[in-house]
């Protein structure tokens, strides 16, 4: 039977997902992943209290009943990554409720979040970017298609696109420019340079499309006319992955992360690959670094003769 959260509950979960919008510009994905954890901790928080937990109620939550939380999650078999973007997210919603409701959070913002090795990004090398791109063309039988797909995948990997970002073009951003205006996370607007190899794909894409989309009508079309899907775009990594031998980390966002992995092999200023990136915070164009890092290692490791 499903745990029912109280009205006052419910009310203030939502004006903090709607703050968190407003606000931050957060992704459709990540209210949507707010809405879930919060829901959970607080679905959890009236079964172990006997009773639907209003306003006072919450601002009460003590440090045991935060431990009753995590010990119920990680008895999920939740793995430990999972279980720190969840305490994130209730955090978040705390730090808000407390400053409206004027509570100390303390026994909640101290719960600490458990350890996990942070996964580095898993880049394609040169070789495997390259043949990605020139096997790309052949993944469909209709020629417009495989033009379609190669112009998506030649602007991820040559311009660092998000997925999501690459398929919000519209017809009116072509012919595409030397550089272009994107809309990233958070409504963050960055400039991209658009190489030729990008700009090529997509005209080629353009003149053999059956349907040349004008206006403010998606730039990527899917066989049914509208905006192209990303799943798409992910079934077409799956195939290339099979024909080619690759890892199955090679998805379409491997292709971003191996945009920033060669910039910074060729020598690519940090805070220049950030801009190009869109990221926030340098901390997280910094694992490239790391990536690298490990690269070299690796070679040293099977290079140098040991003493």
């Amino acid at each position: 039977m499903a745990v029912l959260i109280s009205p006052a509950a419910a009310a203030a979960r939502d004006s903090w997902l709607e703050s968190e919008k407003a606000l931050k510009g957060s992704s459709e994905n990540t209210i949507s992943a707010y809405f879930g954890d919060v829901s959970e901790f607080l679905a959890f928080i009236t079964e172990h209290k006997g009773a639907q937990q209003g306003l006072a109620p919450l601002a009460r939550i003590s440090i045991s009943d935060m431990r009753a939380w995590m010990a119920r999650m990680r008895s999920s078999d939740l793995g430990a990554r999972s279980l720190a973007r969840k305490l994130s997210a209730v955090k978040s919603f705390y730090r808000w409720l407390s400053e409206r409701e004027g509570f100390d959070p303390t026994s909640v913002l101290s719960t600490r979040s458990p350890k996990f090795e942070k996964k580095l990004p898993r880049p394609l090398s040169q070789d495997a970017a390259i043949s990605v791109l020139a096997t790309a063309e052949f993944q469909s039988t209709q020629d417009w298609v495989g033009l379609r797909d190669t112009a998506v995948i030649t602007l991820l990997y040559g311009c660092g696109l998000r997925i999501s970002e690459a398929l919000a073009l519209n017809a009116d951003d072509f012919p595409l420019p030397e550089v272009l205006r994107i809309l990233g996370k958070g409504k963050k607007e960055r400039i991209v340079p658009v190489i030729p190899a990008a700009r090529a794909a997509v005209a080629d894409y353009m003149r053999a499309c059956p349907i040349p989309p004008e206006g403010d009508e998606p730039l990527f079309r899917g066989v049914r006319g509208g905006r192209l899907n990303a799943r798409h775009i992910q079934g077409v990594m799956q195939n290339l992955r099979a024909q080619l031998g690759l890892p199955a980390s090679a998805t379409p966002h491997a292709l971003r992360h191996s945009f920033a992995t060669h910039l910074l092999e060729a020598g690519g200023d940090l805070r220049a690959i950030q801009e190009l990136l869109g990221h926030a915070s340098l901390s997280t164009t910094q694992t490239y670094t790391a990536v690298d890092t490990h690269r070299l290692m690796d070679v040293y490791n099977k290079t140098h003769p040991k003493a």
